[in-house]
């Protein structure tokens, strides 16, 4: 009688001849999977050169919107932000956007929840890496910074962070290793892949950005280097990445929403590259999600800059003061605002600060959501509306799971 395998199980019968993977023991005595060096050999047919130049036009697209607006900066906390909320969903964080803007304008707030605390690391290990790229390459200490800020004091804190791994891991449905659909290298062999990685992202190269980021993103999580958060380290690269590469003046694209939304989808074309050594479908698939996002965020800027131009114009013809203009242009960066908050902002007393928050509740800016006397905290909800609302945009057909 043939014993029937798990579902998920590893197999390396799963593995052709042209998988990306090659199999070797570790010292554990398993079979791990050990990704070859990148680059691959690509096929550049007619699909795939129609998927980039799609991306790419998307993504001029949206640099170019971007640059014309007046103040773009004002955009780059909330997309850093939402894309905070939805890496962090895909690994099964809860916390909403609304959530974290309530963290953000008082950490001690009572509402504080261990999901929301995750997604504001996720927030400073952006920046931080946005801010690293622009004086350095792309090392491993600043992978390992990124991952220490990620995992600081959340869940998974006790897993070595800012540390490569010393144990094995494993993806699986189950916390056993026996169902696992694939096992990472050993931890003898992931600093040698991590510095053949690295060589790889800081090396002239004549392969178009957006392919070589697809490339990177697999072969970070084909590595799975730390013992938990590999996935949000993987999504933190790309942006940082584009950041440094400078395909747009200001880091508004993620594509994290796109992951989310298809989720299966995305993991199954990763574990396709390994097994199949399908690059093309996984490229495919990314450059899709950059022009499906860029599309999304110039659509989304063009919503958030339309209610500012008609809130700024509503007080510029009753010459309100420079601090009311300027209140309203903080709510773009958070739409949730406390006295304490605004006082802050303005750099004004507290009174004051009450006043002009009295004056965005008169015409309906803002509301306060609290129902409290004191401590009271308001918020601009056709911000929130507009940054959590699903795209309008026409949907393209379902991708099929492969």
């Amino acid at each position: 009688m043939v014993k029937r395998r798990r579902r998920n199980q590893l197999d390396t019968r799963d593995f052709g001849p042209e998988g990306w993977i090659r199999f070797v023991r570790g010292t554990t005595g398993l079979e791990t999977c050990v990704p070859r060096d990148l680059p691959p050999e690509i096929r550049y047919d007619r699909s795939l050169i129609a998927a980039l130049s799609t991306a790419d036009r998307a993504l001029g697209r949206l640099g170019g919107i971007i640059e014309a607006m007046p103040n773009p900066r004002l955009l780059i906390r909330s997309f850093v932000q939402r894309e905070a909320v939805l890496s962090s969903r895909i690994e099964g964080t809860v916390s909403s956007l609304s959530d974290l803007y309530l963290f953000e304008i008082n950490p001690r707030r009572e509402q504080e929840t261990p999901d929301v605390r995750e997604v504001s690391n996720y927030v400073r290990a952006l920046d931080h890496g946005i801010e690293r790229l622009k004086y350095s390459n792309l090392s491993l200490t600043v992978v390992k910074e990124l991952h220490a800020i990620l995992m600081d004091g959340v869940r998974g804190a006790e897993k070595s962070p800012g540390a490569f791994r010393k144990r094995q891991n494993f993806i699986s449905p189950t916390e056993r290793i026996q169902d696992a659909s694939y096992i990472p290298p050993a931890p003898e062999h992931v600093l040698e892949r991590l510095e053949r990685l690295e060589d790889f992202v800081n090396r002239p190269s004549e392969i178009p950005l957006l392919i070589r980021l697809a490339m990177i993103h697999y072969q970070f999580e084909a590595i799975h280097p730390f013992e938990d958060g590999n996935g949000r380290v993987g999504r933190l690269l790309i942006s940082m990445l584009l950041d440094r590469e400078r395909a747009l003046q200001h880091p508004v694209l993620y594509l994290s929403a796109f992951f989310e939304k298809h989720q299966r989808v995305y993991y199954n074309m990763l574990l396709n590259v390994s097994r199949k050594g399908d690059w093309n479908s996984w490229i495919e698939f990314f450059l899709r999600g950059v022009a499906d996002q860029s599309i999304d965020a110039v659509e989304r800027s063009r919503s958030l800059f339309a209610l500012r131009d008609r809130w700024i114009g509503r007080y510029r013809k009753t010459r309100a003061s420079t601090l009311l203009l300027n209140l309203i242009d903080s709510l773009f960066i958070n739409p949730y605002v406390d006295a304490s908050q605004a006082k802050r902002e303005l750099n004004v007393g507290r009174q004051s600060a009450q006043n002009h928050i009295a004056k965005l509740l008169d015409e309906g800016i803002l509301e306060e959501i609290t129902g409290r006397t004191r401590n009271r905290v308001y918020c601009a909800r056709e911000i929130v509306r507009i940054l959590e609302a699903t795209p309008s945009l026409d949907e393209p057909e379902p991708l099929a799971t492969p």
